[in-house]
Formats: C-alpha cells, sequence, structure tokens
C-alpha cells in the first residue's frame, strides 16, 4: 500500500481511503486490512474524482483540514472518501434530489464532517447562510447549465479551488463532446485560471474533470 497523495493510497491499479468508520461500507465497496488499518477501495466507475486520479491528475487539493462544498453530492459514494481524508475538515454535500438526499442524511449520522443542505445549487443565496468558509469547491452535476452553476458558486463562495467534473452529454447531447469542452474551457477560463483538464475514460464517457484556480 504506497501512499500517494494526502490520505490516499495505492495498491496495483487500485486506490484506497483509510476507513474513517471502519467495518462499514457506503456502497459495497471493498474493505482492506493493512499494518492494522482499514482501507476502502475507491472505484472510479462510481466516482468520477478516483477516475481522474487514476488518469493522472497531478494536483489534488483535498487534506486533511479541508473544508469542501460539494454540489451534486448524491448518496455520497464520492463524499464519504472525502470524508476519509478530510479528518478534521468539513464537506458541505449539496443535492436537490429527495431520494439520494435520503441516503446521503443516513451517512451524515455516521460521519460528522459531512453537513447535508437540500437545496438548489442553481441558488446559492438559499444555503449560503449554512456555509461557512471553504477552500474547494467540487462539483458533479449532470445539467444543461452545469458550467453556470459552478460560475455562481465559485463567485458566491471564493474557494481557492474548484473542480468541475463537465458532462458532454447534458448540455447537448448533440454536439461533439469535444467542441463543448472546447467550449467549457474558454467560457471557464474567461473567469479562472484552468490548472489542469482530464479525461476521465474509459471510467466515465464523455466527461472531463476541469480544476481551477482563483
Amino acid at each position: 500500500m504506497k501512499k500517494i497523495a494526502e490520505g490516499i493510497f495505492k495498491e496495483g491499479k487500485r486506490i484506497f481511503t483509510e476507513n474513517l468508520t471502519p467495518g462499514k461500507k457506503v456502497y459495497n465497496e471493498k474493505l482492506v486490512r493493512y499494518k492494522g488499518k482499514e482501507y476502502r477501495s475507491w472505484n472510479p466507475y462510481r466516482s468520477k474524482m478516483a477516475a481522474a486520479i487514476l488518469n493522472g491528475i497531478k494536483e489534488i487539493p483535498i487534506g486533511k483540514k479541508s473544508r469542501i462544498l460539494y454540489l451534486g453530492v448524491a448518496n455520497g459514494t464520492t463524499a464519504s472518501h472525502f470524508s476519509d481524508i478530510a479528518t478534521e475538515g468539513i464537506i458541505y454535500g449539496v443535492e436537490i434530489a429527495f431520494k439520494p438526499m435520503k441516503k446521503f442524511i443516513k451517512l451524515c449520522e455516521e460521519r460528522k464532517n459531512m453537513v447535508p443542505i437540500f437545496a438548489d445549487a442553481n441558488k446559492p443565496e438559499l444555503y449560503e447562510a449554512m456555509v461557512e468558509e471553504v477552500d474547494l469547491l467540487y462539483q458533479d452535476i449532470a445539467q444543461k447549465n452545469q458550467v453556470e452553476i459552478f460560475l455562481k458558486n465559485m463567485e458566491k463562495f471564493q474557494p481557492d479551488k474548484g473542480i468541475i467534473m463537465v458532462k458532454a452529454r447534458s448540455i447537448n447531447i448533440a454536439m461533439e463532446p469535444k467542441k463543448i469542452f472546447e467550449r467549457v474551457r474558454k467560457e471557464i477560463g474567461r473567469k479562472y485560471e484552468i490548472k489542469e483538464a482530464i479525461k476521465l475514460s474509459p471510467y466515465a464517457r464523455d466527461h472531463i474533470a476541469i480544476s481551477v484556480e482563483i
């Protein structure tokens, strides 16, 4: 088990995080014991951040004390791994769909460094009072205006860094993904410095991860 970043480990072709709640799984991931500690396998087919890491993203801006605003948290698959890493930090998880939010709330009862926010990410003004200062905005939303949502929240919360998982087919199903990615990079690049843009295939087709810095 080799450490590749703060709180992230690799063995063979798989990556892991140390389990914050030993003995408990979140999404039927594999649990592995190594030198007296328990690690959770981070599935790149279930988590786009894991896909970005395995595809060579250079900077992973998540550490022990990270304060993260997560837009589109769903039922908390990826957020749970952030929770394993940011043991002294906090993850604010925003989700508008009732069913996954129910599951996420249950998960937050077990993981005290996560806070559920049942809200529309299109309207950051409705939850800004619930979110204290954050250093990373992470977004994984399948909506046509996903870039607009990202920029709106970046402007509202002013984190040092941001990561958006861009879903080409959600923006325009008829347009070639490559053209969509070019357009998105230009739009985001007008406001923020783009540090990296990583394709997520074969784990997630027609997706890229774009990381930015203020």
